[in-house]
């Protein structure tokens, strides 16, 4: 009987969280203060973070351990499975061996607690009461809301008003966890206020949350901000995923030839990739070839500008060296909400950008066309965001079938669909359609960039 599942033991969960900074090839560029143009210093960040964070943030250490406490946590569902999609396979008669890691199997339905845990730990452990963060498909606040509820801390989400106004049931979880939801923008903000008196019917974006969630930890001392992808500890947090990976393929005897992972901000796929990565910067092992998907409305690594932006609409954050189509840019109102982001994390895109990693840009019909095909033959119902790697891997399964290459594909699962049931009732019944290519919003939102 071939293997399907390929699964650790509850000792194996890694120790330590990997840090591809310090196996960069030259330095990641560092966050600017907006005014002085001048490198972050860690007090420009200690309104919204703990100390412990913004060191991880800084930090070129190799290896930082994982502390006993998220550890516990983390092995309510972790390590997770690795899958072997046999019967997609088969479907697609394809010879082209498909593993996936499935990170659905998480109280949230996601790979987000992976730094939600951690990140709600430091922040109990420096005496904050209470954290406020955006939303956009719901899997961050979910995972939010539920590890703030471990360590009994409050939890404020804004929730990108597409998704809030799509997506009932992610809300109930948060709120059923103890969160508290807001669709945004709201009027619970100075910024959120000015964002609805500018555009009173506009779906929101990530980046308006991120603004008002950044404003409201900015205003109040007992609250800290947590972001879900982007900054460089979120990507440190994720990487429990890829050390468990190496770990099952090793078990497997296999070596993937070619990962795919969906990216919005980046977080699940860097977590996947970069102990990969990292092993061909040490000089260790050649590289699979590493593919970003990306939704071809909101197309950051594939159309966008390699440049210093603003993290948020309302100019909040700090300026990050990241692909970007403008802090101002609103995506079309698509179901993969995770994905409606218009920068990306400064280290997946510096990474693509010195060439150790691909980006492609798909087309939503084609996307739920592959989840349906993976919900028939696998019987899981993936998250929008999940079923554009998963749109990947199938055309790349279908060229192995021309050329008859027996290649080892990977995807990262990032999470079920088990809430997002309205997009796929969509796609039965003919609703769903690509929205156009959004050249000109990129050229106008790009032409704002700030000079550095």
């Amino acid at each position: 009987m071939d293997v399907t599942r390929i699964t650790l033991d509850e000792n194996e969960l890694p120790k330590r969280w990997y840090n591809i900074a310090a196996d960069l090839p030259t330095p990641l560029d560092p966050p600017l203060n907006p005014q002085t143009k001048e490198p972050i210093t860690p007090d420009d960040l200690s309104a919204i973070f703990p100390m412990s964070l913004i060191k991880q943030e800084m930090s070129t250490d190799r290896w930082i351990d994982i502390p006993g406490e998220v550890r516990d946590i983390y092995a309510l569902w972790r390590p997770t499975p690795l899958y072997r999609a046999m019967r997609l396979e088969k479907a697609l008669k394809t010879p082209a061996r498909i593993y996936y890691k499935w990170e659905g199997v998480s109280p949230p339905g996601s790979h987000k607690p992976n730094t939600a845990v951690a990140q709600t730990y430091y922040n109990a452990k420096a005496g904050i009461e209470r954290i406020a963060t955006e939303t956009g498909a719901g899997q961050w606040g979910s995972a939010l809301s539920f590890a703030t509820r471990l360590f009994d801390l409050e939890c404020t989400v804004y929730m990108v008003r597409i998704s809030y106004d799509q997506k009932l049931y992610r809300r109930v979880m948060m709120e059923t966890w103890g969160g508290k939801v807001f669709p945004s923008p709201s009027n619970k903000t100075e910024c959120g206020r000015r964002f609805l008196a500018e555009a009173p019917d506009t779906t929101g974006s990530l980046g308006m949350a991120i603004s008002e969630a950044v404003e409201d930890a900015a205003t109040h001392e007992d609250t800290n901000y947590a972001l879900g992808s982007v900054l460089n500890h979120v990507m440190l947090h994720q990487t429990v995923i890829g050390l468990e990976i190496q770990k099952q393929f090793e078990i497997a005897e296999e070596t993937p030839d070619v990962m795919f992972g969906c990216v919005g901000g980046g977080s699940n796929f860097a977590g996947a990739v970069f102990p990969y990565i990292g092993d061909t910067l040490q000089g260790k092992a050649d590289s699979p070839r590493i593919v970003s998907c990306e939704p071809a409305s909101c197309p950051t690594l594939t159309k966008g500008l390699y440049a210093y932006d603003f993290g948020d609409t309302g100019k909040m954050t700090p300026l990050l060296k990241m692909y970007t189509l403008g802090h101002d840019f609103v995506p079309a109102g698509i179901h993969a909400g995770g994905l409606r982001y218009h920068g990306n994390s400064p280290l997946l895109s510096k990474l693509t950008h010195e060439g150790y990693m691909d980006a492609v840009a798909c087309k939503q019909t084609d996307v739920f066309k592959s989840a349906l095909l993976f919900a028939r033959t696998e019987g899981f119902i993936l998250a929008p965001e999940t079923a554009h790697c998963v749109h990947s891997v199938v055309e790349e399964a279908l060229r192995c079938r021309q050329t008859g290459e027996e290649k080892v594909l990977f995807f990262c699962g990032s999470g079920h669909g088990d809430f997002d049931l309205v997009a796929y009732d969509d796609y039965l019944n003919g609703r769903i359609v690509d929205p156009e290519e959004p050249t000109e919003a990129i050229k106008r939102s790009i032409s704002k960039l700030p000079e550095v």
